[in-house]
């Protein structure tokens, strides 16, 4: 069976993460103490992916109630939330509810900064926002509410995953060979992933598959995360630059292209990491299937179109160094745009936890978000 990653946790009062940045090396837990390591973990990539930074957004905002909490704990009892037990009603009692709710406003604000482009992040926080101006004035229930939704939050994303798997493995046959970049796994996720869980169902089926995994420059994430992922789950998996996929594509060795997505606007386009464009574009050219699997909470039906997604400009430093060394001349500027968006017409289909939604995307996705029963 697949191996399951804990990405991302909410553990005797803290947040813990794996610090993405060291991988493959390097395997360290960090327990994150305030909603400012939160924010700075969004930020510098120590947790990435669309769901797994929505995920940690809320439990930014729950650890930021624990430690409102704690500093009227004056008898030192420890922590109070804790994802496998819950909360004790009785130690919330006497919570200024009106207070703690301006404070963990604050919070969502700073989180909401950390990164412009994955819908998770605000999706996740607009949960959270609605918790903290709930009318509730019980400190227990309002307390009960904001952990709940926070554990809610992350509990169905790792259902959601695992249901996208299973849609997603029906396209897959015995012996396909599959390209994917970025890292779309339990690493970007809760878990199991979005592109990976595919892969996965697929071989926890006993379908045989190959994978080329993109390096995915300039962070490497196919190369030090995606080949991490998929060599523990024993998937015979080989790494290309970002350059060779085009002909890699083209000479036929590849079945299909599966990549995740950060953003998908009410028509179907699609924001995922820098250069899956151009891998659609190739894979319109020879006829090649390219898909993307992404749960429902990374579609903004409030966005039109790709047109409208702000796409993040990252620190042109991930270009000039590499690990600490520069290997650009100084002088030279840079142009580092984290994503870009795939128009939906070089879309073969989305995978989600539903359906496969296929052509016309407008048409199909508003039948999925708004008909009689959904």
């Amino acid at each position: 069976m697949s191996v399951f990653i804990d990405t991302v946790d909410y553990i005797h009062g803290r947040v813990r993460i794996i610090d993405q940045t060291l991988l493959p090396g390097k395997d360290i837990r960090l327990d994150l103490d305030c909603v400012e390591d939160v924010a700075d973990a969004i930020r510098s990539l120590k947790v990435r992916g669309a769901p797994a930074i929505g995920i940690a957004a809320a439990y930014g905002v729950l650890l930021e109630l624990e430690n409102i909490l704690a500093e009227g704990d004056a008898g030192g009892k420890g922590f109070i939330f804790d994802r496998a037990t819950g909360f004790d009603p009785e130690r919330v009692k006497g919570l200024d509810v009106d207070l703690c709710g301006a404070r963990l406003i604050a919070a969502i604000e700073k989180l909401a900064l950390t990164r412009p482009t994955a819908v998770n992040l605000f999706q996740a926080l607009d949960i959270m926002r609605r918790a903290v101006e709930s009318e509730e004035r019980c400190p227990e229930v309002y307390c009960g509410r904001i952990a709940g939704d926070a554990f809610h939050i992350h509990e169905e994303e790792i259902e959601v995953e695992r249901r996208i798997g299973l849609n997603g493995a029906r396209l897959i046959s015995d012996g396909m060979t599959i390209l994917t970049h970025c890292n779309a796994g339990g690493l970007a996720t809760a878990g199991l992933g979005t592109a990976l869980s595919v892969i996965y169902s697929a071989s926890d089926q006993g379908k045989k598959v190959k994978v080329f995994a993109d390096e995915t420059r300039p962070l490497l994430q196919g190369a030090r995360l995606t080949a991490y992922e998929l060599e523990k789950n024993g998937i015979d998996t080989t790494i290309i630059c970002d350059s060779a996929a085009h002909s890699v594509i083209a000479s036929g060795k590849v079945d299909i292209v599966i990549t995740g997505a950060d953003r998908i606007a009410a028509n179907g386009d699609t924001a995922n990491k820098i250069g899956t464009f151009g891998l659609a574009s190739t894979c319109d050219r020879f006829d090649i299937p390219f898909l993307v699997a992404a749960p429902l909470s990374t579609f903004d039906m409030a966005t039109r179109s790709g047109e409208e997604i702000v796409i993040e400009e990252r620190s042109g430093t991930e270009l000039t160094h590499f690990h600490g060394i520069r290997i650009v001349p100084e002088g030279v500027r840079t142009y580092n745009p984290a994503f870009d968006v795939t128009p939906s017409d070089l879309i073969s289909g989305i995978i989600t936890e539903k359906s496969v939604i296929r052509a016309p995307y407008g048409e199909n996705i508003r039948l999925l978000f708004f008909s009689p029963g959904q």
